[in-house]
């Protein structure tokens, strides 16, 4: 159910040319996020507008297994991982109240 899907956006900024390295590492320690038994999926998007910026979003069941994660060992450990290439950025968080497939996505 779409309503009870919590999901985190975080935004992003890398280091100028660190871009292709750090897209790398994401995808070699992404596991520590999907393979949680809370998490719903995860994805990396790179900004068509400003260099450098990139978008993560993942999806939990709900909020308080996403906050487990967060304080986890796993989660610091992935963290830790990507830190180097980050010069700054910002997590937003919220509840998914609706989704609509669109004529080209997925057959219902």
């Amino acid at each position: 159910m779409t309503d009870q899907v919590f999901r985190v956006m975080l935004r992003m900024e890398i280091r100028p040319g660190m871009e292709d390295d750090f897209e790398k590492v994401w995808r070699e320690v992404g596991d520590s996020v999907t393979g949680h038994p809370a998490n719903l999926g995860q994805w990396l998007s790179r900004s068509a507008e400003e260099n450098g910026i990139y978008y993560i979003v993942s999806d939990w069941l709900d909020e308080p297994r996403f906050r487990a994660f967060e304080t986890s060992d796993r989660h610091l450990e992935h963290r830790k991982k990507l830190h180097p290439y980050r010069s700054g950025g910002s997590m937003t968080t919220m509840h998914v109240v609706a989704a609509l497939a669109g004529a080209a996505g997925p057959a219902r």
